[in-house]
């Protein structure tokens, strides 16, 4: 092992502890975030597949093809059980 590498890799070891003490917590809430959005908008735009229908169809049938791949997901999550570790954030 050169120095070289050697200190490549304590300087990735370096950033490694400095994006965790500054911006993991960030970046983790601005996902969750995300995630609920997208959650949301999917429920609004195709809430009559559990039976909250929202928008008339015409519009869901246009969104259609951008969303085929998040409603196998976005169906389990809608429709699994929460439990009090959800409700306090913790899920």
């Amino acid at each position: 092992m050169t120095f070289r590498e050697w200190l490549d890799g304590w300087l990735k070891w370096f950033r490694g502890v400095l994006f965790g003490m500054t911006l993991y917590d960030g970046v983790m809430m601005f996902r969750k975030q995300r995630g609920d959005l997208e959650h949301l908008f999917v429920l609004i735009v195709f809430g009559d597949i559990v039976g909250i229908p929202i928008l008339p169809p015409y519009y869901t049938l246009r969104l259609l093809p951008y969303i085929i791949p998040e409603v196998n997901n976005w169906k389990r999550r809608m429709l699994r059980e929460k439990d009090l570790t959800d409700l306090a954030g913790a899920g």
